[in-house]
């Protein structure tokens, strides 16, 4: 007889659930979110019974919806991940640039033949003005292989507004800068020089299109004049992302 009540009040139990489930459903419509549903239904003081059948139900939902994200997420990361660049043979030939020294001399581009060039928009009230130190080491380590060309450059937050003759008396008196400085120049808009056109257009360097993000960013040219290499502001003259391509 117990059993037989036992297994009464069970039935009457469970049509109570599904009499009240049915009621919230029909009152949530089932476009509604999820959590609107969850909230609704723990509200209600309905049994943990029934929150996991609602839970259930919307597993292969919550599993869809994270799929998505993984993927929307792989998707953001790839972005921001640089795509290798092939790098193809100079189209214009570098040696055939001139330039001015900070001296006022011009400076044809085919004295550098067989030795690979290390190009750098210089500034001097810039936080990255201490390369100069680096810069110079540089040339006097490796000096043989490759020469360091500094062109000062006013084109980000006007951190170098000097004259030549100022610039060429702040880095010797500063940096002892021997290597090769010259006159102040554009990098970047419609008075860039021609050096830097060079370096930041593929159709003349085969495949570089990256300017100057700021003061002492570096381009590595190798002994046949081939642009091999673009180095953002914070990568050190001495670093061994340089020393090793010398």
């Amino acid at each position: 007889m117990n059993n037989i009540d036992t297994t009464i009040q069970s039935t009457q139990n469970q049509r109570n659930i599904d009499s009240k489930l049915s009621l919230i459903q029909r009152a949530v419509s089932d476009n509604s979110s999820f959590l609107i549903k969850y909230i609704v239904l723990s509200q209600a003081n309905l049994s943990n019974n029934m929150i996991k059948t609602l839970l259930t139900s919307n597993t292969s939902l919550i599993l869809v919806l994270t799929v998505v994200v993984i993927f929307l997420l792989i998707g953001l990361t790839a972005k921001k991940t640089n795509d290798p660049v092939e790098k193809t043979k100079s189209i214009a030939n570098f040696y055939d640039l001139k330039a001015m020294s900070i001296e006022g001399e011009e400076i044809s581009f085919n004295q550098f033949k067989g030795k690979k060039v290390l190009i750098v928009n210089t500034a001097s009230s810039c936080g990255y003005t201490y390369q100069y130190e680096g810069l110079q080491r540089l040339h006097d380590l490796y000096g043989s292989n490759v020469v360091v060309l500094g062109f000062p450059a006013n084109d980000f937050l006007f951190q170098e507004r000097g004259s030549d003759a100022d610039i060429a008396d702040f880095c010797e008196q500063n940096y002892g800068v021997t290597f090769p400085m010259f006159s102040k120049i554009t990098t970047k808009g419609a008075n860039q020089s021609p050096v830097y056109k060079w370096l930041t257009n593929k159709e003349l360097n085969g495949w570089n299109e990256k300017k100057p993000t700021w003061n002492f960013c570096k381009y590595l040219v190798n002994e046949e004049g081939d642009l091999v290499a673009f180095f953002d502001k914070s990568v050190k003259p001495l670093s061994k992302e340089i020393t090793s391509k010398l």
